[in-house]
């Protein structure tokens, strides 16, 4: 069964919803306050099904939507997730103003099939019936909606809803019309925008709305967007009915468990749990009416998306204003933050007086902090409000640059499907999947150059220092994810142009070179704790007598220390390895008199001063050779 949403639009008193009941047999005006004033004040919904040519059943959910053009921001909330348009015209008044703000909404909507149906054709003659059918076409010349179109011939069907007259031919067009409309797609990632919230007697909390994209049935949890509250699905209708499952394209009322009335409300939207995040800044492409006035940078204005509402402000790129009939790229700055994907079309309206000024497209849902150059940037916007998904996806995989795009990132900016993603990259040459993150091929050729230039400038400047700390390396590339930086490293490594000693990272082959007075000095400092056995003189001592200066005596001292030739135990006394293991030595012989030692006994036995027994027992106990107990050693 094919589901289509129908939308009505129009003026004020043009018979919209009277046309939905002779249509469907359904008052879409379910307000007292509607029915006692005779407008329709808030949107309502009807549902129709209708034989296709095939057997199949064509499912209608109309959506019909207030004329009055203080309730235009109501309007804006039902015909986001349309799929055709009636626009409505009284041949008894023709064009009106709401007539020509409700057109130009479609079609900031990029509404693309639709009927013009010429209604109370039964209050004119003939003649006056034709005049106001040539002023329409007139009116829609070169729109979506004119009946030259060589996309698709958009009909105009004249009817009387008090007579009945006209409505057989308006529901036959309506399945030619609607059998064109592309279905939505219930594989992709359940996206409901709220457009109702109310109580229902035994069953609780029920929102509604039109389901633009998946599918939803019982037991599924999703997130309420801005606010994060976690729900799960009691119960399913469609149309009115129970059902196991909603599938996109239908109008979709949910039994939700988890959250009260008070908690949701119009404009809030359903999707899965830990998929988007709400953004409260996104860049679009804006276009403005040929009616509208110049719209200038940082201006305010009222910004509408499928049911959510909220106050923006436009912050052109690398322009002062955009004038009427213009389009230009711009970020908008919203008031609350709401769940936008590249893709979805919004309006926006003069902050005052409040009328519909344009709209456009969500072109990116996670703008940079900063656009270090507007121009270049609003290049990057054409490229992803262009290509394929193939290139947006090489588009942005690019522009991320080291730091990659992950998959769970790749979804949440453009709705697409994890499944969908990993099919384009693999397909793509140019993108290189690293565990769960992709990256553009010349970005990692770029960390694999740079991090052998950082070796090679650290051996220019530490020519005494054996290499650098893999750690100190990695810090290098801040801006390089580490999943990449290790597959980077691992690539060079295994390819034998980098050698990793220990924590020790060096360009192979590379390791100290020393002129002839630091070699000699080399020999002086180990000679020197060489022979002194455990008895060692300051470093300090040692140092001053040699013939290079103080930086490279100390370099020379933590190369010896790196090769573990010295080893400091505090931080005054540096023994040589010789040393400390004669020591360990001594104290294996000594378990065999004695397990136990202090102190005195230990400095009988090496010959040191408290100096250094203190440090020399503390060192064996981090050794692990011997354990205190008390004021003696535990020799192990």
């Amino acid at each position: 069964m094919k589901s289509v949403i129908v939308g009505t639009a129009g003026h004020i008193d043009h018979g919209k919803t009277a046309l939905v009941k002779a249509l469907t047999g359904i008052d879409a005006d379910r307000l007292e306050e509607e029915k006692r004033r005779g407008i329709t004040i808030d949107i309502g919904f009807a549902n129709l099904e209708l034989p296709m040519p095939g057997g199949e059943t064509l499912r209608l959910g109309f959506v019909d939507v207030p004329g009055h053009e203080r309730f235009v921001r109501n309007m804006l909330a039902g015909v986001g997730g349309i799929d055709l348009v009636l626009l409505v015209i009284a041949a008894d008044e023709s064009i009106k103003p709401q007539t020509r703000e409700h057109f130009d909404i479609c079609r900031l909507l990029a509404v693309r099939r639709g009927i013009t149906v010429l209604t109370k054709s039964d209050a004119v003659d003939q003649e006056t019936l034709e005049v106001v059918r040539t002023e329409v076409q007139d009116f829609l010349r070169g729109s979506f909606l004119s009946q030259a179109s060589l996309d698709a011939p958009n009909p105009m069907v004249a009817v009387s809803s008090l007579t009945g007259a006209g409505i057989d031919d308006l529901k036959r067009e309506l399945v030619k019309v609607a059998g064109e409309v592309a279905a939505k797609d219930s594989n992709a990632i359940v996206r409901l925008p709220i457009d109702r919230v109310f109580t229902m007697k035994g069953f609780g909390t029920v929102v509604t709305g039109t389901l633009v994209s998946g599918t939803i049935q019982k037991e599924d949890e999703f997130e309420v967007f801005p606010t994060g509250k976690r729900v799960r699905v009691r119960g399913v209708q469609v149309h009115g009915k129970s059902a196991e499952r909603a599938v996109a394209g239908q109008r979709t009322a949910l039994n939700l468990a988890g959250a009260t009335t008070e908690e949701l409300a119009r404009g809030m939207m359903l999707a899965p749990a830990a998929t988007f995040r709400a953004s409260s800044r996104v860049d679009v492409e804006l276009s403005l009416l040929a009616s509208a006035k110049p719209l200038k940078d940082r201006a305010r204005v009222h910004f509408y998306s499928y049911t959510s509402e909220s106050i923006a402000t436009v912050v052109l790129y690398g322009k002062k204003q955009v004038g009427p009939g213009e389009t230009a790229f711009a970020q908008l700055r919203l008031s609350e933050p709401a769940l936008l994907l590249p893709g979805d079309r919004f309006i926006i309206r003069q902050f005052s007086p409040v009328i519909t000024s344009g709209g456009g497209v969500v072109v990116e849902n996670t703008p940079p902090k900063k656009v270090k150059d507007a121009t270049d940037y609003a290049r990057f916007l054409k490229t992803l409000s262009e290509e394929s998904q193939a290139g947006i996806l090489r588009a942005r995989v690019s522009a991320s640059g080291a730091k990659g795009l992950s998959i769970t990132e790749a979804v949440a900016r453009t709705g697409w499907r994890m499944q969908e993603i990993v099919s384009r990259v693999s397909a793509s040459p140019e993108i290189v999947r690293v565990g769960d993150i992709f990256v553009f091929k010349p970005a990692l050729d770029l960390v694999r150059k740079d991090l052998v230039s950082a070796l090679e400038t650290f051996h220019k400047r530490n020519p005494l220092v054996a290499g650098m700390s893999k750690e100190e390396l990695r810090g290098r590339f801040s801006e390089v994810a580490p999943e990449v930086f290790e597959a980077v490293f691992n690539e060079v490594l295994q390819a034998k142009k980098i050698e990793l000693a220990g924590e020790l990272v060096r360009l192979a082959g590379r390791g100290v070179v020393m002129k002839d007075e630091e070699t000699e000095s080399k020999k002086i400092i180990e000679s020197a704790f060489a022979n002194a056995g455990l008895k060692v003189p300051a470093l300090k001592d040692v140092l001053a007598g040699l013939k290079v200066d103080k930086v490279r005596a100390q370099k020379i001292v933590t190369l010896l220390l790196r090769e573990k030739v010295l080893l400091k135990i505090s931080d005054d006394l540096v023994f040589h390895r010789d040393a400390l293991m004669d020591l360990r030595k001594r104290m294996a012989l000594e378990k065999a008199k004695s397990p136990r030692l202090d102190v005195a006994r230990f400095k009988d036995l090496t010959g040191v001063t408290r100096k250094y027994a203190i440090p020399l027992l503390e060192y064996l106990d981090r050794e692990h050779v011997t354990r205190r107990v008390g004021d003696e050693r535990v020799i192990l």
